[in-house]
């Protein structure tokens, strides 16, 4: 027995294909299968890898501000000279130093924290007394007339076995290597972004490519391709966000878990979010859910014109 296609009620066919409902989504593009698992394995993956990558570019932020900050306000002046004169040059130095403007504190190294920056280097129980270590002054700065030049000059003129060391040649590769990892942490994000885009478009196309009877059948009843495509954004954009979500909340309790800096310290142990900082994160998943909507509608679109 045929169908008189005249008599086909092809309005209410179209809606129940393809209506604005979720339902009618559900009818085009499949619930479940190998895309549906692809698409929030990939949403969930990515932006766990995006949650460390986050993490690392604000960690790497702290450290460059850190550094710069604490080396830049800190300079050291070493003495070095034979046994019987440097008691005399320290005297010296020390004078000098109180005559110096923009000066706030200047204090001698005891011989405990001079033991405690060899440990790295020579391991504990440093005999620092055999040792020809000079004496260490840690000088800090109080404000802009600070004359660091004139004060070299001065040691040198007044103190021979005084070196002052600003830090510069110290702080500058510092700041610059902070720098540098959190612009790689920004880039980490961007290829993140990238790779998860091309998985949703290749899971799209595999969609498009499985349902491509309902699909002819839905260009004979009227359907435009910018309304088929419609359907699997849809669907892929929710799944791409509720992947994210997922994958966003596992990588916020991987970097809660990390040691405290106080706990173990290094840079490593500071690998985690700060007050309002636990908030970007949160904002994965909708960069996700916009990723997914314009690369599976890009796919869509360009799988559709190349169908006949």
């Amino acid at each position: 027995m045929k169908t008189d296609l005249r008599q086909v009620d092809w309005r209410s066919l179209w809606r129940g294909l393809i209506g604005r409902d979720s339902g009618g989504t559900s009818r085009i593009v499949p619930p479940t299968g190998f895309t549906a698992q692809l698409t929030l394995l990939t949403a969930g993956a990515m932006a766990f890898l995006a949650v460390f990558a986050l993490a690392l570019s604000f960690a790497t932020g702290r450290l460059a501000d850190r550094w710069s900050q604490s080396l830049a306000q800190t300079l050291t002046i070493r003495v070095s000279a034979p046994s019987d004169e440097i008691e005399a040059q320290t005297g010296t130095v020390m004078a000098i130093l109180k005559q110096t403007p923009g000066i706030a504190e200047a204090r001698m190294m005891p011989v405990d924290e001079v033991e405690q920056l060899l440990t790295p280097w020579f391991g504990p129980d440093v005999p620092v007394e055999a040792l020809p270590i000079p004496r260490l002054i840690e000088v800090t700065e109080s404000g802009d007339d600070f004359d660091a030049e004139g004060l070299s000059l001065r040691l040198a003129a007044e103190a021979p076995g005084a070196v002052l060391d600003d830090h510069t040649r110290w702080r500058q590769p510092l700041v610059s290597a902070a720098n540098r990892l959190r612009m790689l942490g920004i880039v980490s994000l961007a290829l993140i972004a990238a790779a998860g885009a091309a998985m949703m478009m290749l899971a799209a196309q595999s969609s498009l490519a499985a349902n491509g009877q309902v699909i002819r059948v839905l260009r004979l009843i009227g359907a435009r391709d910018v309304t088929i495509a419609q359907a699997f954004v849809r669907r892929f954009t929710r799944r791409a966000a509720a992947g994210a979500l997922g994958g966003t909340l596992l990588g916020m309790l991987g970097i809660a878990l990390l040691p405290g800096m106080d706990q173990a310290g290094g840079f490593l142990t500071g690998l985690s979010f700060q007050g309002w900082g636990w908030l970007w994160p949160l904002l994965i998943p909708i960069v996700a859910a916009c990723v997914g909507f314009f690369a599976t509608r890009w796919a869509a679109l360009r799988m559709l014109r190349a169908v006949p």
